[in-house]
């Protein structure tokens, strides 16, 4: 696995998505706060369409969580894990910001 730079985190709103394309894998970028970022898949695991970057950020108590913009099944974006539905999951990604930049660490 390797670090690969993603964009600067000056690019990053707070609780929005945004989508960057890193060796093949379509990633969504969710900035919380300037203390905590999440890299997920950008795919929908249940429908197969491209938009979890569009998706809803929240949390369910401590954990923080981003809904699907199709169907509204919630995700951990710590592991991945489906809350809604333990058998769906997203791809997770360990990240880092770096000198400002945001790093995603890719298999």
């Amino acid at each position: 696995m390797t670090w690969t730079t993603a964009c600067a985190t000056a690019e990053l709103e707070p609780l929005w998505g945004e989508t960057v394309l890193l060796d093949g894998h379509q990633i969504a970028l969710i900035k919380i706060s300037d203390d905590e970022l999440y890299a997920v898949g950008n795919q929908d695991p249940h429908t197969g369409a491209f938009v979890m970057a569009r998706g809803i950020v929240g949390s369910r108590g401590d954990v923080p969580t981003i809904a699907s913009p199709l169907h509204k099944e919630v995700y951990d974006l710590r592991t991945g894990a489906g809350l809604s539905h333990p058998d769906l999951r997203i791809e997770s990604y360990p990240s880092r910001v770096v000198d400002g930049m945001v790093e995603v660490h890719l298999p």
